[in-house]
């Protein structure tokens, strides 16, 4: 199955997440910039509130579609150990793009979020939302950091991911909902008809709809 775009699979999301409709204590964060686009559909058919949360990738040398890691805007770091030292990916280089990433959340969020605080989690329903996960690197270190907070529940929800990121994924959220595991998984685009860039003024209109 391929989604036609990403509001199609947010509102395929939202039927399996029927549950949270209205909770009052629940809130959709969608990872900028494509996951905003299902996460605004989730929140808009379960008529919750949205924010974002944002986590970068840290791509490997000379080839940044690869994550060795990711990092979250309150600073938690998750690093491929694995792969850096397959790739003999040197210390240096993840320490200097760790730190370009961090730069790049500071301007998402001033870009995004403006003057406005970010939200409280304590005792929130969280649902976490991307547009797809493939090595899971960004949503992993996105699961590790909202987990620092007191939530009532944490739930990741996204469209498609290969079943081994899904399962490892699961250890780390209250529940996942993942409407396709494909085993034979190259890249998330794959699985949508219009895959296109989102910009900042999209999700900029997103949010400014839902909050």
């Amino acid at each position: 199955m391929r989604f036609r775009d990403r509001y199609e699979a947010g509102q395929l999301l939202a039927q399996e997440l029927e549950s949270l409709r209205g909770c009052k204590d629940a809130l959709v964060l969608g990872i900028p910039r494509g996951g905003v686009v299902v996460a605004y559909e989730v929140a808009k058919e379960l008529e919750l509130p949205l924010d974002v949360y944002i986590t970068r990738k840290i791509g490997a040398p000379h080839n940044p579609e690869l994550a060795v890691g990711a990092v979250a805007s309150d600073g938690t770091l998750v690093l491929d150990d694995d792969l850096i030292r397959r790739m003999a990916v040197s210390i240096d280089y993840v320490h200097a793009e760790t730190e370009r990433q961090r730069e790049e959340i500071k301007r998402r969020l001033a870009a995004y979020r403006g003057s406005r605080p970010e939200p409280e989690f304590r005792d929130k329903t969280i649902l976490l939302v991307d547009d797809g996960v493939a090595t899971g690197a960004t949503v992993l270190a996105s699961l590790r950091a909202l987990n620092q907070h007191e939530l009532a529940e944490l739930v990741l929800a996204v469209p498609v991911g290969p079943p081994d990121t899904i399962r490892s994924l699961s250890q780390e959220a209250d529940r996942v909902v993942c409407l396709q595991t494909p085993r034979i998984f190259w890249a998330v685009g794959a699985f949508y008809s219009d895959f296109g860039q989102t910009s900042d003024a999209e999700v900029k209109e997103l949010l400014q709809e839902l909050q």
